[in-house]
């Protein structure tokens, strides 16, 4: 299962601890989006304000051209407008990690020293639009359910 992944969701859904164990059991790379992020991205999100498309278009073009190679990105991809750029050289295989807003806020809360502040968590709900060609997978479940459903699911895609 040589593929290109992108674990994707809102912030505080897991998709950094997920991609790094479905990258280690899979024996693939791992990538964080939030790696890639230019400084003044991050400023805006620190201060509390959300990225626009602009904001996002050369992050994105950077990550696209990542999943040209067998590879597991953590990244929010959040409008289908986004995946089809994180699609534009290669189609990956999108995991869709659900939550409620109420689990969001309480993990980003719990979750000291990262860039996106909790009160970022109504913007992401706003931006989402749930993607129609997705694994999707329950990820108010423990970390170690959401990996075991992950791979199931994989296997049969």
């Amino acid at each position: 299962m040589k593929r290109a992944i992108v674990v994707m969701g809102v912030a505080g859904c897991g998709k950094s601890t997920l991609g790094r164990a479905l990258a280690d059991a899979l024996q693939l790379p791992f990538h964080d989006a939030d790696d890639y992020h230019r400084a003044s991205n991050i400023t805006k999100m620190k201060s509390g304000l959300p990225l626009t498309d602009a904001d996002r278009r050369p992050w994105l073009e950077t990550l696209s051209a990542l999943l040209c190679s067998p590879v597991v990105l953590a990244c929010s991809a959040l409008k289908s407008s986004y995946r089809e750029q994180l699609s534009q050289q290669i189609e990956p295989t999108f995991i869709y990690l659900q939550i409620s807003r109420q689990t969001a806020t309480q993990r980003l809360h719990a979750r000291p020293g990262h860039f996106m502040p909790s009160s970022l968590v109504e913007s992401q709900f706003a931006t989402l639009e749930s993607p129609v060609n997705a694994i999707i997978v329950d990820a108010e479940q423990d970390p170690k359910a959401v990996l075991a459903a992950c791979l199931r699911q994989l296997a049969g895609y």
